[in-house]
This record gives C-alpha cells, structure tokens and sequence, in this order.
C-alpha cells in the first residue's frame, strides 16, 4: 500500500450553518436538510467560498444502526440560518489533511484513511488536539461512487 499524502493548513474561524440528523443514514439526511437550504441560496455554486464540513455527532456505537452527522457549510456572518437549521462560530485551527474517495479508495475505506492520517501526524510530530475531525466535501452534490473528501485531523505539535 502506498503513503497518503498530507498537508499542514490552518483553517480560518468561520461562520457556519449546521445541519445535524441522527437517523441510520445521517450523512445523506443531514444533505438533504443543509442542501434544501443551501442550493436555493446559491451557496453550493461556489464550493471555495462556501465549504461544506461534516463529522460524526454524534459518533456510532458498536451494533447501533442509528448515529449522528452534522454538516457545515461556511457563511458570510451576516447570513441567517433558516429554521431546524443552526447557526455556530468555528475558531479554526492546524490541521492534518489528505483526500480520499468514499468509495473505492486506493488507501482503503474512509475510517481506514483517518488511521493513516492519524499514524502520519504521530510520526511527523503532531499529536491530536481535542476537536472536531472534519470531513470537507470536495465535490458537494456528487453521485457517491464520485464524492471526494478532504481529512481533517485536528493537530498540535508534540
């Protein structure tokens, strides 16, 4: 198997509006309810200028069908959130970060890549800073077999 490749990047504070779903599908309900909003609005159109981040919240449970995700995506702070949507300020932070695909990966299967990136900030001299891991959508919209993500490993140095 090959290495991944990682980048340094410190990420900006960010206003964000959240969507968070606990169901057993919580990634696609939690795009469903942030994309109803976020597409009308224009938001999706410019992936750069508005990031989308996901994460699991809250995380699985051996044997429990049913978890948590909530999605991010980054807003002007003057935007308002429409309802069963939630508006947080994101004070940023260094981060370890390397892309996957969700499917078919060559490095393995999404948690598979977050333990590579764990295993590489360990012997690069970073160690984990207690904070959301972000997954940042790549290609927002995506069919599934396409979608592409960017790893965020939250990091200090040792």
């Amino acid at each position: 198997m090959s290495t991944i490749e990682v980048e340094i990047r410190r990420l900006p504070q960010m206003s964000v509006v959240c969507a968070q779903v606990t169901s057993p599908h919580p990634e696609a309900d939690a795009w469903e309810k942030l994309s109803a909003w976020a597409e009308p609005a224009g938001l999706l159109k410019h992936p750069g200028a508005h990031p989308v981040f996901g994460f699991n919240n809250p995380p699985p449970e051996a044997d429990a069908p049913v978890y948590g995700y909530e999605l991010w995506i980054s807003v002007d702070p003057e935007t308002p959130a429409a309802s069963g949507l939630e508006r947080k300020d994101f004070p940023g932070g260094l981060y370890a970060v390397t892309t996957c695909r969700v499917l078919g990966d060559p490095h393995g299967s999404v948690p598979e890549v977050w333990q590579h990136l764990l295993a590489w900030s360990k012997d690069h001299g970073y160690r984990w800073r207690q904070t959301h891991e972000l997954e940042r959508l790549v290609n927002p919209g995506a069919p599934e077999e396409e979608i592409t993500l960017e790893l965020y490993l939250p990091i200090e140095e040792d």
